[in-house]
Protein backbone atom coordinates (compact mmCIF):
# COMPACT_ATOMS: atom_id res chain seq x y z
CA UNK A 1 0.00 0.00 0.00
CA UNK A 2 1.19 3.53 -0.77
CA UNK A 3 1.34 5.70 2.35
CA UNK A 4 0.72 9.11 0.85
CA UNK A 5 0.52 11.74 3.60
CA UNK A 6 -2.77 13.68 3.58
CA UNK A 7 -2.52 17.20 2.22
CA UNK A 8 -3.68 18.64 5.53
CA UNK A 9 -0.62 17.12 7.20
CA UNK A 10 1.73 18.28 4.45
CA UNK A 11 0.45 21.86 4.70
CA UNK A 12 0.65 21.96 8.49
CA UNK A 13 4.17 20.57 8.60
CA UNK A 14 5.19 23.02 5.91
CA UNK A 15 4.00 25.86 8.14
CA UNK A 16 5.88 24.61 11.20
CA UNK A 17 9.08 23.82 9.28
CA UNK A 18 9.07 25.87 6.07
CA UNK A 19 12.64 24.84 5.21
CA UNK A 20 11.69 21.18 5.54
CA UNK A 21 13.52 18.44 7.41
CA UNK A 22 12.95 15.52 5.07
CA UNK A 23 10.48 13.76 7.37
CA UNK A 24 7.55 13.89 4.93
CA UNK A 25 9.69 12.55 2.10
CA UNK A 26 10.80 9.59 4.23
CA UNK A 27 7.33 8.96 5.62
CA UNK A 28 6.11 6.33 3.08
CA UNK A 29 9.21 4.20 3.59
CA UNK A 30 9.08 4.58 7.37
CA UNK A 31 5.41 3.59 7.40
CA UNK A 32 6.12 0.43 5.40
CA UNK A 33 8.87 -0.53 7.84
CA UNK A 34 6.69 0.15 10.89
CA UNK A 35 3.87 -1.99 9.50
CA UNK A 36 6.19 -4.87 8.62
CA UNK A 37 7.97 -4.83 12.00
CA UNK A 38 4.68 -5.17 13.87
CA UNK A 39 3.10 -7.61 11.39
CA UNK A 40 0.14 -5.31 10.81
CA UNK A 41 -2.53 -5.43 8.14
CA UNK A 42 -3.32 -1.99 6.79
CA UNK A 43 -6.91 -0.89 6.29
CA UNK A 44 -6.52 2.78 5.34
CA UNK A 45 -4.82 6.06 6.05
CA UNK A 46 -7.05 8.33 8.12
CA UNK A 47 -8.10 11.35 6.00
CA UNK A 48 -8.08 14.28 6.46
CA UNK A 49 -6.14 13.17 9.54
CA UNK A 50 -4.23 15.36 11.93
CA UNK A 51 -1.84 18.27 11.50
CA UNK A 52 1.21 16.69 13.12
CA UNK A 53 1.18 12.95 12.35
CA UNK A 54 0.18 10.22 9.91
CA UNK A 55 -2.59 8.04 11.31
CA UNK A 56 -3.13 4.59 9.79
CA UNK A 57 -5.98 2.24 10.69
CA UNK A 58 -4.53 -1.26 11.00
CA UNK A 59 -5.15 -4.73 12.41
CA UNK A 60 -2.67 -6.64 14.51
CA UNK A 61 -1.65 -10.22 13.73
CA UNK A 62 -4.52 -11.56 15.89
CA UNK A 63 -7.07 -9.39 14.07
CA UNK A 64 -7.43 -6.78 16.81
CA UNK A 65 -8.06 -3.32 15.36
CA UNK A 66 -5.45 -0.69 16.20
CA UNK A 67 -4.04 2.64 15.07
CA UNK A 68 -0.49 3.21 13.88
CA UNK A 69 0.71 6.77 14.38
CA UNK A 70 3.90 8.21 12.91
CA UNK A 71 5.04 11.68 13.95
CA UNK A 72 8.12 13.84 13.33
CA UNK A 73 10.48 14.69 16.21
CA UNK A 74 9.12 18.25 16.46
CA UNK A 75 5.71 16.79 17.39
CA UNK A 76 7.36 15.26 20.50
CA UNK A 77 6.00 11.71 20.02
CA UNK A 78 8.17 10.30 22.81
CA UNK A 79 6.65 12.79 25.21
CA UNK A 80 3.22 11.62 24.06
CA UNK A 81 4.26 8.00 24.65
CA UNK A 82 5.43 8.81 28.18
CA UNK A 83 2.20 10.64 29.04
CA UNK A 84 -0.04 7.89 27.66
CA UNK A 85 1.95 5.32 29.63
CA UNK A 86 1.51 7.37 32.82
CA UNK A 87 -2.25 7.78 32.27
CA UNK A 88 -2.51 4.06 31.53
CA UNK A 89 -5.75 4.45 29.59
CA UNK A 90 -7.48 6.48 32.30
CA UNK A 91 -9.39 8.93 30.17
CA UNK A 92 -7.11 8.45 27.18
CA UNK A 93 -6.43 6.09 24.34
CA UNK A 94 -4.21 3.18 25.41
CA UNK A 95 -0.76 2.33 24.15
CA UNK A 96 -0.42 -1.16 22.69
CA UNK A 97 2.61 -3.04 24.01
CA UNK A 98 4.56 -3.43 20.81
CA UNK A 99 8.18 -2.76 19.80
CA UNK A 100 8.87 0.91 20.41
CA UNK A 101 10.08 2.84 17.41
CA UNK A 102 11.30 6.40 17.16
CA UNK A 103 8.29 8.53 16.28
CA UNK A 104 6.01 5.47 16.04
CA UNK A 105 3.07 4.72 18.36
CA UNK A 106 0.68 1.78 18.19
CA UNK A 107 -2.61 2.63 19.89
CA UNK A 108 -5.96 1.07 20.61
CA UNK A 109 -8.58 1.76 17.95
CA UNK A 110 -11.29 4.22 18.89
CA UNK A 111 -13.97 5.47 16.51
CA UNK A 112 -11.78 7.83 14.44
CA UNK A 113 -14.67 9.62 12.72
CA UNK A 114 -16.77 10.27 15.85
CA UNK A 115 -15.55 13.05 18.13
CA UNK A 116 -17.25 15.04 20.88
CA UNK A 117 -17.49 17.83 18.31
CA UNK A 118 -20.28 15.87 16.62
CA UNK A 119 -22.55 16.54 19.61
CA UNK A 120 -24.65 19.69 20.13
CA UNK A 121 -22.47 22.46 21.55
CA UNK A 122 -23.65 22.40 25.17
CA UNK A 123 -23.42 18.61 25.38
CA UNK A 124 -20.03 18.61 23.64
CA UNK A 125 -18.55 21.05 26.16
CA UNK A 126 -19.92 19.00 29.06
CA UNK A 127 -18.50 15.72 27.77
CA UNK A 128 -15.17 17.26 26.79
CA UNK A 129 -14.75 18.88 30.19
CA UNK A 130 -15.53 15.58 31.88
CA UNK A 131 -12.90 13.81 29.79
CA UNK A 132 -10.31 16.49 30.54
CA UNK A 133 -10.82 16.31 34.30
CA UNK A 134 -9.71 12.65 34.30
CA UNK A 135 -6.31 13.56 32.86
CA UNK A 136 -5.24 16.00 35.53
CA UNK A 137 -3.01 13.81 37.66
CA UNK A 138 0.29 14.25 39.44
CA UNK A 139 3.17 14.01 36.95
CA UNK A 140 5.59 11.11 37.44
CA UNK A 141 8.59 11.74 39.65
CA UNK A 142 11.67 12.96 37.80
CA UNK A 143 9.63 13.60 34.66
CA UNK A 144 11.10 15.19 31.56
CA UNK A 145 7.90 16.86 30.36
CA UNK A 146 8.03 20.48 29.26
CA UNK A 147 6.47 22.89 31.75
CA UNK A 148 3.88 25.55 31.01
CA UNK A 149 6.48 28.20 31.85
CA UNK A 150 8.94 26.72 29.36
CA UNK A 151 6.43 26.27 26.54
CA UNK A 152 4.84 29.66 26.89
CA UNK A 153 8.29 31.22 27.26
CA UNK A 154 9.23 29.97 23.79
CA UNK A 155 5.94 31.22 22.44
CA UNK A 156 6.26 34.61 24.13
CA UNK A 157 9.64 35.24 22.56
CA UNK A 158 8.10 34.80 19.11
CA UNK A 159 5.02 36.86 19.96
CA UNK A 160 7.15 39.88 20.80
CA UNK A 161 8.01 40.18 17.12
CA UNK A 162 4.37 40.35 16.03
CA UNK A 163 3.09 42.99 13.62
CA UNK A 164 1.78 46.32 14.85
CA UNK A 165 -1.85 45.32 14.27
CA UNK A 166 -1.61 42.79 17.10
CA UNK A 167 0.69 44.78 19.39
CA UNK A 168 -1.94 45.79 21.97
CA UNK A 169 -3.29 42.26 22.35
CA UNK A 170 0.22 40.80 22.48
CA UNK A 171 1.13 43.18 25.28
CA UNK A 172 -2.00 42.19 27.24
CA UNK A 173 -1.32 38.49 26.67
CA UNK A 174 2.30 38.75 27.81
CA UNK A 175 1.28 40.68 30.92
CA UNK A 176 -1.31 38.01 31.69
CA UNK A 177 1.29 35.25 31.33
CA UNK A 178 3.73 36.97 33.65
CA UNK A 179 1.06 37.39 36.30
CA UNK A 180 -0.20 33.80 35.97
CA UNK A 181 3.25 32.28 36.28
CA UNK A 182 3.99 34.20 39.46
CA UNK A 183 1.94 31.85 41.66
CA UNK A 184 0.57 28.75 39.88
CA UNK A 185 -1.98 26.96 42.11
CA UNK A 186 -1.01 23.39 41.20
CA UNK A 187 1.25 21.21 39.09
CA UNK A 188 -0.50 18.55 37.04
CA UNK A 189 0.18 16.53 33.93
CA UNK A 190 -1.87 18.25 31.22
CA UNK A 191 -3.02 17.20 27.77
CA UNK A 192 -1.51 20.35 26.31
CA UNK A 193 -3.59 20.71 23.15
CA UNK A 194 -7.06 19.74 24.32
CA UNK A 195 -10.17 20.55 22.30
CA UNK A 196 -13.40 18.84 21.30
CA UNK A 197 -11.91 17.12 18.25
CA UNK A 198 -9.32 15.47 20.52
CA UNK A 199 -12.00 13.41 22.28
CA UNK A 200 -13.13 10.34 20.34
CA UNK A 201 -15.83 7.76 20.97
CA UNK A 202 -14.45 4.55 22.46
CA UNK A 203 -15.52 1.02 23.29
CA UNK A 204 -14.32 0.61 26.90
CA UNK A 205 -15.37 4.19 27.69
CA UNK A 206 -17.80 6.50 25.88
CA UNK A 207 -15.20 9.23 25.28
CA UNK A 208 -11.40 9.10 25.38
CA UNK A 209 -8.77 11.76 24.71
CA UNK A 210 -6.19 11.38 21.95
CA UNK A 211 -3.22 13.29 20.58
CA UNK A 212 -1.74 14.95 23.67
CA UNK A 213 1.22 17.29 23.51
CA UNK A 214 1.79 16.91 27.26
CA UNK A 215 2.96 19.67 29.51
CA UNK A 216 3.15 20.10 33.27
CA UNK A 217 1.46 23.05 34.93
CA UNK A 218 -1.85 24.38 36.17
CA UNK A 219 -5.22 23.04 35.04
CA UNK A 220 -6.49 26.40 33.78
CA UNK A 221 -3.87 26.33 31.01
CA UNK A 222 -5.31 23.05 29.67
CA UNK A 223 -8.90 24.23 29.87
CA UNK A 224 -8.16 27.50 28.07
CA UNK A 225 -8.02 25.93 24.60
CA UNK A 226 -11.46 24.39 25.09
CA UNK A 227 -12.97 27.83 25.77
CA UNK A 228 -12.51 28.90 22.16
CA UNK A 229 -13.78 25.71 20.52
CA UNK A 230 -16.02 26.43 17.52
CA UNK A 231 -14.59 29.95 17.41
CA UNK A 232 -16.09 30.45 13.94
CA UNK A 233 -19.58 30.06 15.39
CA UNK A 234 -18.79 32.39 18.27
CA UNK A 235 -17.54 35.13 15.95
CA UNK A 236 -20.55 34.73 13.65
CA UNK A 237 -22.98 35.11 16.55
CA UNK A 238 -24.14 38.58 17.62
CA UNK A 239 -23.92 37.34 21.21
CA UNK A 240 -20.50 35.74 20.77
CA UNK A 241 -18.74 37.87 23.37
CA UNK A 242 -21.41 37.23 26.00
CA UNK A 243 -21.43 33.52 25.16
CA UNK A 244 -17.67 33.39 25.63
CA UNK A 245 -17.89 35.01 29.05
CA UNK A 246 -20.62 32.57 30.09
CA UNK A 247 -18.55 29.67 28.77
CA UNK A 248 -15.55 30.71 30.85
CA UNK A 249 -17.72 30.98 33.96
CA UNK A 250 -19.45 27.64 33.37
CA UNK A 251 -16.25 25.72 32.61
CA UNK A 252 -14.38 27.29 35.53
CA UNK A 253 -17.16 26.39 37.95
CA UNK A 254 -17.69 22.86 36.65
CA UNK A 255 -13.98 22.00 36.84
CA UNK A 256 -13.21 24.04 39.97
CA UNK A 257 -10.73 26.31 38.20
CA UNK A 258 -10.26 29.97 39.07
CA UNK A 259 -12.27 31.98 36.56
CA UNK A 260 -9.78 34.83 36.20
CA UNK A 261 -6.88 32.45 35.69
CA UNK A 262 -8.87 30.66 33.00
CA UNK A 263 -9.65 33.98 31.33
CA UNK A 264 -5.96 34.94 31.43
CA UNK A 265 -4.71 31.71 29.87
CA UNK A 266 -7.49 31.82 27.30
CA UNK A 267 -6.30 35.29 26.29
CA UNK A 268 -2.66 34.21 26.06
CA UNK A 269 -3.37 31.08 24.06
CA UNK A 270 -5.76 32.82 21.65
CA UNK A 271 -3.31 35.65 20.96
CA UNK A 272 -0.41 33.21 20.55
CA UNK A 273 -2.42 31.19 18.02
CA UNK A 274 -3.54 34.33 16.21
CA UNK A 275 0.01 35.66 15.94
CA UNK A 276 1.21 32.28 14.68
CA UNK A 277 -1.55 32.22 12.06
CA UNK A 278 -0.45 35.64 10.84
CA UNK A 279 3.16 34.49 10.66
CA UNK A 280 2.42 31.43 8.50
CA UNK A 281 0.03 33.18 6.12
CA UNK A 282 -3.43 32.29 7.47
CA UNK A 283 -4.92 35.78 7.81
CA UNK A 284 -8.55 34.63 8.10
CA UNK A 285 -7.74 32.36 11.03
CA UNK A 286 -5.70 35.12 12.60
CA UNK A 287 -8.57 37.59 12.30
CA UNK A 288 -10.97 35.20 14.04
CA UNK A 289 -8.58 34.42 16.86
CA UNK A 290 -7.57 38.01 17.52
CA UNK A 291 -11.18 39.20 17.47
CA UNK A 292 -12.01 36.47 19.97
CA UNK A 293 -9.05 37.52 22.13
CA UNK A 294 -10.33 41.10 22.08
CA UNK A 295 -13.46 39.97 23.96
CA UNK A 296 -11.37 38.78 26.89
Amino acid sequence: MAFEPPQRLVRALGESAPDGDGWVEKLPENAVQAVALRELTVERVQVPGGRSSLVVLVRRADGTPAVLKLAPPRARPESERAALAHWGGRGTVQLVDEPAGEGVLLLERLHPDVSVRSLPEAKALLEAAGALRRLWVEPPGGHAFETVAERTGRQASVMRGASAEAAELVSAALDARESLLAAPPEERLLHGTFRQSKVLAGVRSPWLAVGPDPVVGECAFDLARLVRDRVEDLIASPSGAATTRRRIKRLAESLEVDQERLRGWTLFRAVESGVRALRVGRPKDAELLLEFAGWL
